[in-house]
């Protein structure tokens, strides 16, 4: 679905030029765009956040304090958006100040979403999230390790023998 990682510019009127790579997947005409968990914006084709926000309305309680800010962060602030002929969004002001988005942005693909974030805290989240990144992929080292030796069990080709395929950090890093 979506993938690559894009520098992209937000110009005076608060619009952005999504990449080509990414306009070839989207549906034509519309997006949806709302307030991500991190400082960045989250991009849906119009079906896929059809399937997320029955996701979240089914799975959540409007009556609990926790769903409710969950539902509030995520469905409240959903915009559909417009693609115009250049393949631009105008991203809502609220929308704008809540990602800190200025001139310099990047684009994420996420597989099935868009990120859309200030360059700046792109770069600091990247630095900040160091540890997570190791930690996850440690983990899915386990994972995947634990789901070779489940399938080939004791064989000879699982495990040391036939090449470890957990994490390593890089020289240096702790």
């Amino acid at each position: 679905m979506f993938g690559g990682e894009f520098n992209v510019t937000l110009d005076d009127t608060g619009r952005i030029s999504l990449p080509r790579r990414l306009r070839d997947v989207l549906e034509k005409g519309k997006v949806v765009v709302t307030k991500g968990i991190n400082p960045c914006l989250w991009l849906y084709t119009v079906e896929q956040w059809k399937v997320l926000e029955k996701t979240i309305v089914t799975t959540t309680n409007q009556f609990s304090a926790r769903d409710l800010a969950f539902r509030r962060r995520i469905l409240g602030p959903n915009q559909e958006l417009d693609i115009d002929r250049q393949g631009r969004i105008l991203i809502p002001p609220t929308l704008r100040d809540f990602a800190g988005l200025s001139k310099d942005c990047v684009v994420l693909g996420q597989y099935n979403y868009i990120e859309i974030w200030a360059e700046d805290r792109y770069r600091a989240y990247l630095n900040a999230s160091e540890n997570d990144f190791w930690a996850g992929s440690e983990e899915l080292g386990r994972i995947i390790k634990e789901r070779d030796l489940g399938a080939y069990g004791n064989s000879p080709h699982s495990g040391a023998a036939g090449g470890d395929i957990g994490t390593s950090r890089p020289e240096g890093q702790a």
